[in-house]
């Protein structure tokens, strides 16, 4: 039996890339699903928008040092890994980005 072909992963926009300044953060949707997009001066980072704590969207918290903070209770995400160190049993998931043309692009991965 033949292995299933995995379908490949699809780039979808998330914003335009002088929405969001270095060293912010904001919350976007994308191909249906809810991103936090950072800028960092070494370029764009999503993870998801939901904090694990109590749901609060990431986008709207602040950043600081390369990490995101949630804004309920200030759980702490790095933005280039999603790992958290408020809890490291809860990361954030982290998704490729890529800027063409003045818009930034968020990789979604397969349902």
């Amino acid at each position: 039996m033949t292995p299933p072909v995995p379908t490949p992963a699809k780039w979808v926009r998330a914003a335009a890339a002088d929405s969001v300044g270095v060293g912010h953060c904001r919350s976007v949707v994308a191909g249906g699903h809810q991103f936090c997009l950072i800028r960092l001066e070494s370029g764009f980072h999503a993870i998801d928008d939901e904090c694990p704590h109590k749901g609060a969207p990431l986008g709207a918290g602040h950043v600081e040092n390369g990490k995101v903070y949630c804004p309920l209770h200030g759980w702490c995400f790095h933005a280039t890994t999603g790992a958290c160190e408020s809890n490291p049993a809860k990361p954030a998931r982290r998704y490729p980005t890529k800027v063409e043309a003045g818009e930034v692009w968020i990789e979604q991965p397969n349902r």
